[in-house]
């Protein structure tokens, strides 16, 4: 991981350092990332533009607000590619399934820490 997975000080800070809500934001975006990862994955193999674009809007905002910052920036390069027309998504799930596997990594380490 050459990056971290999440902003740990950032999402502390959003929270007000309540480790509880902390993690219970984590484990509410954990079980809407995968519903919506299968919708994203649905949408691009029947190629529809809107919906593409709307959860890959819906993740960039998740993302953003748990701070997991490289995850976000997949979405925010999948919304460009989405709106200049660009069909290319292969790299960009295998990405995203990448930094969301060092997400829950990292998160289970916190765990562990805290």
């Amino acid at each position: 991981m050459s990056e971290k997975a999440l902003d740990f000080e950032e999402f502390m800070n959003r929270v007000q350092d309540d480790k509880e809500l902390f993690f219970e934001l984590l484990d509410i975006f954990v079980q809407d990332y995968h519903t919506k990862r299968k919708e994203l994955h649905e949408a691009v193999e029947q190629k529809n533009t809107e919906m593409v674009k709307q959860v890959a809007h819906f993740l960039k905002g998740s993302c953003g607000n748990i701070s997991a910052k490289p995850m976000r920036a997949v979405f925010v390069r999948m919304e460009e590619k989405v709106s200049r027309g660009v069909w290319d998504f292969e790299q960009d799930l295998k990405d995203i399934d990448q930094k969301f596997e060092e997400l829950v990594i990292e998160i289970g380490q916190l765990r562990q820490r805290l």
